[in-house]
């Protein structure tokens, strides 16, 4: 599978045979997702990062208005070339984590409460070939509802590109681009974890 996280215009074209292997690994996927929903919904980050691969990589582009036509090449910012909301590994969301939890986090006092929610998940590569083990690439929609003090609320939606790995009878996740479709972020913050 190539290094780079998300080519558009690849992900457009890819179909892969939906037999009987196909259903089973997505039904997997499905409810490792639902159950990450559950534990980060739960503020149970520990647990959560048990879910993720040592190799992680975590990110979510900017976006920017351009022309017709150009939207390909030039909406989104690149990993590692550019500034973006994320670029972070699991060391970076473990240290993130462990602030929230701390009651010092100037953001998160008091804890936002949220809500998330993920569907269209769809399987766009598994691939055998990897010495790691089973890997399997997965796109899917996200809604998250946040709620903070009292009367703030923001709503996320977006896309999610995963990258899975089959690793001691369950899923790692092993790479993650978010795409927010905000050119702006009308959120007083990002503190939470997509």
């Amino acid at each position: 599978m190539n290094e780079q996280l998300v080519d558009a215009e690849k992900l457009k074209a890819v179909t892969i045979e939906r037999d009987a292997r196909y259903y089973a690994l997505k039904a997997e996927i499905e409810e490792h997702l639902y159950d990450e929903c559950e534990l980060l919904d739960s503020r149970r980050f520990a647990d959560w990062l048990e879910t993720l691969a040592d190799d992680l990589v975590y990110f979510m582009p900017m976006n920017f208005n351009v022309k017709f036509g150009m939207h390909e090449r030039n909406e989104m910012t690149r990993l590692d070339e550019h500034m973006s909301w994320f670029n972070e590994g699991k060391w970076t969301l473990s240290k993130r984590a462990e602030q929230i939890m701390t009651g010092v986090h100037w953001a998160e006092e008091p804890l936002s409460r949220l809500s998330r929610m993920v569907s269209n998940v769809q399987l766009t590569a598994i691939d055998d070939t990897q010495k790691s083990g089973l890997e399997i690439d997965v796109r899917s929609r996200f809604l998250m509802y946040q709620n903070r003090c009292e009367y703030e609320e923001y709503l996320f939606t977006g896309r999610r590109y995963d990258r899975f790995r089959q690793a001691n009878g369950g899923w790692k996740l092993v790479r993650r681009e978010i795409h927010l479709p905000q050119n702006v972020l009308l959120a007083k913050n990002l503190t939470m974890f997509f």
